[in-house]
């Protein structure tokens, strides 16, 4: 998958194009939905299909108080994009300036001059331009006028499944609740925190369970604080290596046993590993299950039976 992050990459010998826009976060089964018309849509015409995206989030731009928690980083959402079938991916710097375009230059200089788009997907609640201006009625007389399709969908990032919807509203407020079950519901596959590991208080090697504690670099929504089940994965090893995906049991939160540790932090204990060098290596962190709540306990010998039947429920989730 080809990706861009100004219009001036885009090659001029591009051809057609069907294109949607979004923000992407979380690259959810809502968000997939959207994506598979785009791509079916682009193979019956020998078209290239474009997803457009914006970094950072425009409500962080101009309404930083109400910006949504990211779901996915960028780098992770790029690579869950390029899992579609899309054959690019356009990434927008979103500023004040470019939010000043009016609706007609953003469709014209995106869609019109730079990707020549002949199908254009939304949902029937789009809004674009400066001031959210442009609606589904303006891209339909600016289709018109410069000769595009346009294609409506549910709400771009929203699925309505029987009872189940698929939503980043949905997502993130599993997430904030430590519902990793539904998050993957939503999701279509285990969520995901990337990130750094560094050095933390070493309490977890000292009670012979020692943890990869992820930086204050990480990228992803952390869920709600307790323990879970899950995989910590190694993108520097090939996929083929036993050391890439590892059984883990995970802990978020404060360690309220502990009066020294005041942020939040999330850290990996690798299932029946104590030889494993991880610092300063970039991993990835897949909740699978959450199996309790943060406790505080009176001694760290109580702390440690509790991790050690952690440690065992995490190993007949993921083992069996």
């Amino acid at each position: 998958m080809h990706r861009w992050t100004d219009l001036e990459q885009i090659p001029p010998d591009l051809g057609p194009t069907v294109v949607t826009l979004g923000n992407f976060d979380g690259v959810h089964r809502g968000h997939r939905a959207v994506l598979d018309t785009v791509v079916r849509i682009a193979h019956a015409r020998s078209a290239a299909a474009v997803a457009i995206t914006f970094d950072p989030h425009p409500v962080a731009v101009l309404h930083p108080e109400r910006a949504p928690e990211q779901i996915t980083g960028l780098q992770h959402r790029l690579d869950l994009l390029d899992r579609c079938g899309l054959d690019a991916t356009l990434v927008l710097e979103f500023t004040r300036e470019f939010a000043r375009l009016t609706p007609e230059d953003f469709v014209r200089q995106t869609f019109v001059e730079a990707l020549r788009a002949q199908v254009v997907v939304v949902g029937e609640d789009t809004r674009f331009g400066v001031h959210n201006s442009g609606d589904i009625t303006t891209m339909r007389a600016l289709g018109e006028r410069y000769g595009f399709e346009v294609v409506t969908q549910d709400p771009v990032g929203e699925c309505t499944h029987g009872q189940r919807t698929w939503s980043s509203t949905r997502l993130r407020s599993a997430l904030r609740a430590g519902d990793v079950a539904t998050a993957a519901e939503v999701l279509g596959r285990a969520h995901r925190v990337t990130g750094t590991v560094v050095h933390g208080h070493h309490r977890g090697r000292e009670l012979g369970y020692p943890t990869a504690n992820l930086g204050p670099d990480s990228e992803g929504m952390v869920p709600g604080d307790g323990v879970y089940a899950g995989w910590l994965e190694r993108p520097s090893l090939p996929e083929d290596h036993e050391d890439h995906r590892l059984p883990a049991a995970i802990s978020v939160g404060t360690n309220p046993t502990f009066d020294d540790v005041l942020e939040r932090t999330v850290e990996a204990y690798v299932l029946d590993r104590t030889d494993l060098d991880l610092y300063d290596e970039r991993v990835a962190v897949d909740f699978v299950a959450r199996l309790r709540g943060n406790l505080r306990f009176e001694t760290v010998a109580q702390l440690s039976q509790q991790m050690a039947r952690d440690v065992t429920a995490s190993r007949s989730l993921l083992l069996g």
